[in-house]
């Protein structure tokens, strides 16, 4: 990330190298600004009809399957992230700030509008690191999507089949923006964040969906969802996970639900922002291929290539958790039996997570809690007190993390090798390339219930906890998707 700007020079003409991992395609033959502008047109055009059709769209049963868990654990994170700092943080500023009383704040006892209620639910799903992820567009969707479609949902009243399709669309638009411009390489080679970016457009989506604009309304929303993008990567600087988290999930489904709300209150704008002089890919990349925006829509589902975390921790740490399990299954150990553990990682992950100051984050003291409970629970790794306990510090300096080039290359595929060695002098080791609740390697609708009763029980209740559960499994019942708000609210 010490990259100037003029390094965002070594990927332009890279047009869609990450926007596909399953279906690669090459860009087209001509590498220019005007090229891109003279086939944007078509694209908006294309664009614009199919999100504004998303609403009567029947979905594939596997689609609204993955939509459905994807709903849940995104409710979980935001009931769990209540109790986190970023959370109540978020909480307080929208009891203090107030506004209509339209929308449910998760995990509070009162409404607000729905620019303050995505904002504030957005925030509470990113408290934390349980949220889901899309590796080949570098983001975390659902903390902004599922925020927007619920706000803007409840405004309209629309019914669970609706608000089903709403996220489905999110998912399939916001990441298609940051996969075409790039992915992992242009956050990693430019300042700007594809974190933002993503959800953003996600957000914007989903909840255009749920407002019921028209295929012109679309084109003016996308105006001006483009000209609120914006973040850059200084994120990860932030050592206490409030400005990440508004980066990530507030701002975004703000700024989304904002665009879509503007243009259903009868405002124009461009016409179309991917064409035309200072477009949209003219400020970020001229010479990505703007039909990646429009590339397997309605043929290839992105809520379905979005990974679902086993694990209430960063993304990074997740294949080591993965490998230290598979471990122990084989050959059982216990920590004082550990003289070392070795864990290699790709160089920019292993920098995301190297001796953090938040526990959740930090691999070596995920690590040690792992070894020292043989599991890890959402309390045990929200525990900053811990952190600086006796046990758990000797443990964690047996754990080495060693950045690794050869893995990086691998990304976005997040693969880590494990090596342990024991007193008596075995040396056990494992790579996983696969990690759980990743596309190719599913959680079952059993795991994901089981995490996200681990997080919604402790805060509302096990008897709340079933409901909404049920109801979440359940959304094609929903007439009034406002009936979820008993469930996801305090008493």
């Amino acid at each position: 990330m010490n990259a100037t700007r003029r390094s965002l020079l070594g990927i332009l003409g890279m047009g869609l190298a990450g926007a596909s991992l399953a279906s690669p395609r090459p860009a087209l033959a001509a590498e220019t600004s005007g090229s891109t502008a003279s086939t944007s047109g078509s694209v908006m055009e294309k664009l614009s009809a199919y999100m504004s059709e998303a609403a009567r769209r029947a979905l594939p049963p596997e689609v609204t399957e993955k939509a459905k868990q994807h709903v849940l654990d995104t409710v979980a994170a935001m009931i769990s992230g209540s109790e986190l700092g970023p959370g109540r943080a978020a909480l307080e500023f929208c009891r203090a700030y107030g506004g209509k009383d339209v929308a449910t704040v998760v995990a509070a006892n009162f409404l607000c509008g729905p620019i303050e209620a995505a904002l504030t639910n957005g925030v509470l799903a990113h408290a934390d690191e349980t949220d889901d992820s899309h590796a080949a567009s570098q983001s975390h969707p659902g903390c902004a999507v599922i925020a927007a479609a619920l706000a803007v949902g409840e405004q309209f009243g629309i019914n669970g089949t609706h608000f089903l399709r709403a996220v489905a669309l999110g998912y399939d638009v916001g990441p298609r923006f940051t996969m075409t411009l790039g992915g992992q390489r242009f956050e990693s080679e430019s300042h700007w964040s594809t974190h933002s970016i993503s959800p953003l457009f996600g957000a914007a989506a989903a909840a255009s969906c749920a407002a019921g604009l028209n295929a012109q309304e679309m084109r003016w929303m996308l105006g001006y969802t483009a000209h609120q993008s914006s973040g850059l990567g200084a994120w990860s600087r932030d050592t206490e996970h409030v400005q990440k988290a508004f980066h990530f999930g507030g701002m975004t489904a703000r700024s989304g639900v904002t665009s879509a709300l503007l243009v259903q209150a009868g405002w124009t704008g461009v016409d179309d922002i991917l064409s035309g002089k200072d477009n949209f890919f003219a400020a970020y990349n001229p010479h990505a291929d703007a039909a990646g925006l429009i590339e397997g829509l309605g043929d290839r589902y992105e809520v379905t290539r979005t990974n679902i975390k086993k694990w209430p921790v960063g993304s990074p740490i997740q294949a080591a958790l993965d490998a230290l399990e598979s471990l122990r299954a084989e050959r059982p150990f216990e920590a004082a039996q550990v003289r070392e553990v070795v864990v290699r990682l790709a160089t920019d992950e292993a920098a995301i997570v190297n001796n953090r100051e938040i526990p959740d984050i930090c691999l070596q003291h995920v690590v040690a809690v792992m070894l020292l409970d043989k599991a890890i629970k959402f309390a045990a790794v929200h525990d900053k007190v811990r952190m600086r306990d006796p046990a758990t510090l000797l443990t964690r300096a047996k754990v080495r993390l060693i950045p690794d080039n050869e893995l990086e290359l691998l990304m976005p595929l997040r693969v880590a090798i494990v090596d342990v060695h024991l007193s008596d002098g075995t040396h056990i080791s494992r790579r996983v390339d696969d990690v759980r609740g990743t596309p190719r390697n599913p959680m079952t609708r059993a795991e994901i219930v089981a995490k996200a009763t681990d997080l919604i029980g402790p805060v509302v209740g096990r008897a709340k906890c079933s409901a909404l559960i049920e109801k979440v499994l359940h959304l094609e019942g929903v007439a009034d998707i406002r009936e979820l708000r008993p469930l996801l609210q305090r008493s």
